[in-house]
């Protein structure tokens, strides 16, 4: 092999090694993606759906109103929709979310899904906790039933972007 061919082969190596070391940079402190599993996000999210979602966000800045986040839990991970955060009253009332007792509006859920949310509360949301929904209210395991307040260290990201199936790539926010 010549001299200028194990050149090329050398820079090739260090090219490729230079690219994995970056994309596990990446993955492990920037972006990671998580599939949707069940129905508790539908419309906004179907099951099977590969989300990516931002890992650093929450080191820079606190989950708001809205955002779709990704829940560590020890079984598996959760994705639901934050609706309020620490010290926030939060109750259902007719089929209406009112957050701080103002009306919120949910332009994110179909009709339906409006009308199949339950009263419930007022309840406070404690200190260094979120309260989360899902978007299929009738169905979803939540802050309401089941998953309780969300510790603030168990927000691992908020998804940024569908990118599974190809067809559906899009924004989620």
């Amino acid at each position: 092999m010549s001299e200028q061919a194990k050149k090329e082969w050398l820079e090739w190596i260090k090219a490729i090694a230079i690219a994995v070391v970056l994309a596990f940079i990446l993955r492990t402190f920037f972006f990671a993606t998580s599939i949707v599993e069940g129905a508790s996000m539908n419309p906004t999210l179907e099951s099977g759906e590969r989300v990516m979602f931002n890992k650093i966000i929450y080191y820079i800045d606190e989950p708001s109103y809205g955002d779709i986040v990704i829940i560590d839990r020890p079984v598996k991970n959760y994705v639901k929709r934050v609706i309020g955060k620490p010290n926030d009253t939060i109750e259902v009332r007719n089929h209406q979310l009112y957050v701080d007792g103002q009306k919120q509006e949910q332009n994110y859920l179909s009709e339906e899904a409006i009308m199949a949310t339950r009263d419930f509360g007022p309840i406070k949301v404690p200190d260094n906790t979120y309260f989360v929904m899902g978007d299929n209210r009738a169905i979803s395991k939540d802050s309401r039933n089941g998953l309780g307040f969300i510790k603030e260290e168990e927000i691992i990201g908020r998804t940024e972007l569908i990118i599974y199936p190809f067809d559906e790539i899009s924004l989620t926010q």
